[in-house]
């Protein structure tokens, strides 16, 4: 019954199935701050209402940078825009395109108009759906105990403790995922200071977060600044300096940080080895999108943890001589204990 209606919520809550995820996730990395408060001589309310503001500060903090350069690099860009030539030739195999900069622009803003057009239609949606995440993150936070005590106690008691493992190694590995998105920002920063700075650009620092906080954008990431630089690069004709932006910048800013920096932090932070943490993360992300990002590494995470359990089973079972007692019974047994454990340490490795 309770796998009925579970279904049926989903089916009927498929367009905010993404906002729950999230909150579910974001809440559940929260209650060891609330349970902190709580223990300092907050009240429960008190303390799910403090924690719920974190995590609004936490997003805040992470899109903030975007708006705080634009502000203060506005008349940059504008003098940048100022230097585009009014007229653009590229040929390519015998064949000669002319744009103009008043063709450039048109397209620009009727671009600029369908985007605005869309942000306007999807701000009531995209501030119901902040709305839900925030009520829903309080909401799990204030009564979150009581729905884990719920669903323990529909564990037989047998696995109980299955059931717990499974429990911290989902902490541990959604606390390791977000640390991996940020350190992974971070990273991006550091790299770009460093692949700017030689391309020999200006605004080095600027460049490298706006590069940083587009990596907290699924699939795309710095790809988007690296294609807009490359982009004015050809509209000058600076045809050097796009075709190293794009290769230079593209290896070192956009496509590093995500091979290099994700898999050696997730054996360190996640205890699980970078290929399969690089798995999950891939393989969620052209699955399910962005919710693919935690949803991938999380289900591996735990698939590695089944596996170390269940080996872990089977080697206790065949110590113990389980099936007769006899010599035959205890080295069979003790075979399928080692071949369980051999399973979860290929797993692993």
């Amino acid at each position: 019954m309770l796998a009925l209606f579970a279904l049926l919520a989903a089916v009927m809550l498929a367009n905010v199935l993404a906002t729950v995820f999230f909150a579910i996730t974001v809440a559940y990395l929260l209650v060891p701050l609330r349970r902190g408060l709580e223990a300092r001589g907050a009240s429960r309310w008190v303390a799910s209402l403090a924690a719920t503001v974190v995590a609004a500060v936490g997003v805040v903090v992470v899109l903030a940078p975007l708006f705080v350069i634009l502000f203060l690099r506005l008349s940059d860009i504008l003098e940048l825009a100022a230097l585009l030539p009014d007229v653009v030739t590229v040929e390519f195999l015998g064949m000669v395109e002319t744009v103009t900069l008043d063709d450039v622009v048109a397209v620009g803003l009727g671009l600029l108009q369908s985007v605005g057009r869309a942000a306007a239609t999807a701000a009531p949606v995209v501030l119901i759906k902040l709305t839900l995440f925030g009520f829903l993150v309080f909401a799990l936070l204030l009564s979150g105990d009581a729905v884990g005590r719920t669903l323990l106690a529909l564990v037989p008691a047998d696995y109980r403790d299955a059931a717990t493992a499974l429990n911290e190694r989902a902490r541990e590995t959604l606390f390791a995922i977000y640390v991996l998105q940020a350190a992974t920002a971070v990273g991006t920063f550091a790299i770009g200071l460093v692949v700017f700075w030689a391309l020999g650009y200006d605004y080095v620092v600027t460049l490298a977060t706006v590069a940083a906080v587009l990596q907290f954008i699924p699939i795309v990431g710095p790809s988007v600044l690296l294609a807009a630089m490359a982009a004015y690069h050809v509209a000058v004709g600076d045809l050097v300096a796009a075709a190293l932006v794009v290769a230079v910048g593209g290896f070192a800013v956009a496509w590093l940080p995500d091979i290099l920096i994700r898999p050696r932090l997730a054996k360190e932070t996640a205890d699980l080895p970078g290929s399969l943490y690089f798995v999950g993360f891939v393989g969620g992300l052209l699955s399910l999108g962005p919710v693919g990002i935690i949803a991938g590494p999380l289900v591996v995470a735990l698939l590695v943890e089944s596996v170390d359990l269940l080996g872990a089973e089977l080697r206790v079972d065949g110590g113990g001589g389980v099936g007769g007692g006899g010599d035959d019974g205890g080295k069979s047994d003790g075979t399928a204990g080692t071949a369980g454990g051999d399973a979860a340490d290929s797993l692993q490795s």
